[in-house]
């Protein structure tokens, strides 16, 4: 085994003008109210990763140009569909009236593992503030929740850590649905 070279790994991605072109999986995101850019950044860099149908940004939530953005997204502010919504609760009413299936990244009451869901495609994630989560009348609507199951004294993950491993359980469902 050997490590590869930066033009290895790039020759086997797909450049700016093909990712333009290339079908996308079938996942949205919603961010509601994240109020750091760096975590926004981070979700952009990792939405370009699982080739995110979607991404939006809602409420507070900074949306680019922003150098703090920039810093951590490294480009896949281009290579990531995207688009600002203020009001996140129409949009998830709106998404649903489209057959999405909402999914809250979230601790309810009826919340399961992220790992023992069906999901339903297509499919958005709702993520939520670092402090106070998603909002009450999203969690009302969401169709499920999920939650990762944390064994020590924190009740979460940082956003973006949560982000990167649901994200990820969702492409894995769609892909091996999808053989």
């Amino acid at each position: 085994m050997r490590k590869l070279s930066y033009e290895e790994i790039t020759a086997r991605r797909l450049n700016r003008q093909e990712i333009q072109r290339a079908e996308r999986f079938p996942i949205i995101t919603l961010l509601d109210n994240i109020r750091s850019l760096h975590n926004v950044g981070s979700i952009f860099r990792t939405a370009d990763a699982v080739r995110l149908k979607k991404l939006y940004l809602c409420g507070i939530t900074g949306n680019p140009p922003r150098k703090e953005i920039d810093k951590t997204a490294l480009g896949a502010v281009d290579t990531v569909p995207w688009e600002y919504r203020e009001d996140a609760v129409q949009l998830v009413k709106e998404l649903k009236q489209e057959g999405v299936q909402m999914v809250a990244l979230e601790h309810t009451s009826e919340s399961r593992p992220f790992d023992r869901i069906d999901i339903r495609f297509p499919v958005c994630l709702v993520v939520g503030n670092e402090v106070f989560g998603i909002q009450d009348k999203i969690v009302e609507l969401a169709d499920t929740a999920v939650e990762i199951p944390m064994y020590g004294t924190k009740q979460s993950l940082n956003v973006t850590i949560a982000y990167g491993i649901v994200i990820y359980r969702l492409l894995d469902q769609f892909l091996a649905q999808n053989k």
